[in-house]
């Protein structure tokens, strides 16, 4: 199955201060805030969702189209997701922008200060996904996730003017797109995507109902976080699959992109929606226990032993022979 994933190519910076932002403000002289924090550590991560997506699924064995926008300082970047099975290819590099940085510094609270230069993300509008069909010799699904706005109602548009199906994924972007921009870019989905909170984002942003989203897609995904995730259809009664529990929880990021590359990986490999999303809850755990959307090692032992504690061997057994080719046995 040729997946094009769109969306944003960042790198993260993290840095932590061992102290409270709130001590350094004064009450009186918040209309002229001029402060540098001295901070401990630094953590650069690859990021942005839809590298981090495509990166899930090539830890699945598929070859994912990356599409995207990014700078002349990806050739690190760029080999490293080869060395992992993604498609570089279709990635458009900006002669003057670098590639998009995530600066974000949080504080002993888990109060935050951040920043994010959008860069050569800008530049994703002027990708033409035709030309990207034509070199893998057509498209069976194009996942549109978050990225320069006007990128995505490109891609969407380009969907539905060539008849590639393609997936919904606004979610962080649901803030800066405005109700149009949300209906044009819902409409005619075979999948949607968002979280819970996003969920009820959209519905008020389009003023549409529950209803009228399910007329018009395919199949509603909304994760849960520890409650699962829920899919819903205009024909079939809603489905609730059970995440994966984990007690080592290190970092959220990238979580939402990981379920997205296990559930999509399962589809491309005919398991069904109920095991797809199994696959995207297992390796959503595997994420939360890594600092990083692509710092984690896919073992598919360990990983079969996650899917036969939560959901049953016979359906581990399946995902087994359906996803990782049979080459591993899921552990007692």
């Amino acid at each position: 199955m040729r997946i094009a994933v769109t969306g944003s190519i960042a790198t993260d910076h993290l840095m932590v201060f061992p102290g409270r932002f709130t001590d350094q403000l004064i009450a009186d002289r918040l209309d002229r805030v001029s402060l540098s924090f001295l901070v401990d550590d630094l953590h650069i991560h690859r990021g942005g969702v839809a590298a981090n997506i495509a990166f899930g699924l090539a830890q699945l064995d598929l070859t994912p189209i990356l599409v995207g926008a990014v700078g002349p300082d990806f050739a690190d970047y760029r080999a490293w997701l080869e060395s992992h099975g993604v498609d570089t290819a279709s990635v458009h590099v900006s002669a003057t922008r670098h590639t998009s940085r995530f600066l974000c510094t949080t504080d002993e609270s888990q109060n935050q200060i951040a920043s994010f230069y959008a860069g050569a993300m800008s530049e994703a509008r002027d990708i033409d996904l035709a030309r990207v069909a034509a070199r893998h010799g057509g498209l069976d699904l194009v996942l549109i996730a978050p990225n320069d706005p006007d990128a995505m109602l490109r891609h969407t548009r380009d969907c539905r003017a060539h008849g590639f199906r393609f997936a919904a994924d606004p979610s962080q972007q649901l803030a800066r797109l405005t109700g149009p921009q949300i209906r044009s870019l819902v409409e005619g989905a075979d999948l949607l995507f968002t979280n819970e909170y996003e969920h009820d984002m959209l519905l008020s942003a389009t003023g549409w109902t529950r209803s009228d989203v399910l007329f018009r897609v395919g199949r509603w995904i909304t994760t849960l976080g520890e409650n699962g995730v829920r899919i819903e259809s205009g024909t079939e009664p809603p489905l609730t699959i059970p995440a994966v529990p984990t007690d080592a929880v290190v970092d959220p990021t990238g979580v939402g992109d990981a379920f997205r590359a296990g559930f999509l990986a399962g589809l491309s490999r005919q398991t069904g929606i109920e095991q797809a999303a199994r696959i995207g809850a297992a390796l959503a755990s595997v994420v939360l226990e890594s600092a990083g959307g692509q710092e984690y090692l896919f073992a598919p032992e360990e990983f079969l032993a996650r899917l036969t504690a939560t959901y049953g061997a016979a359906a581990a057994t399946d995902i087994e022979h359906r996803v990782l080719g049979g080459k591993v046995s899921p552990q007692p």
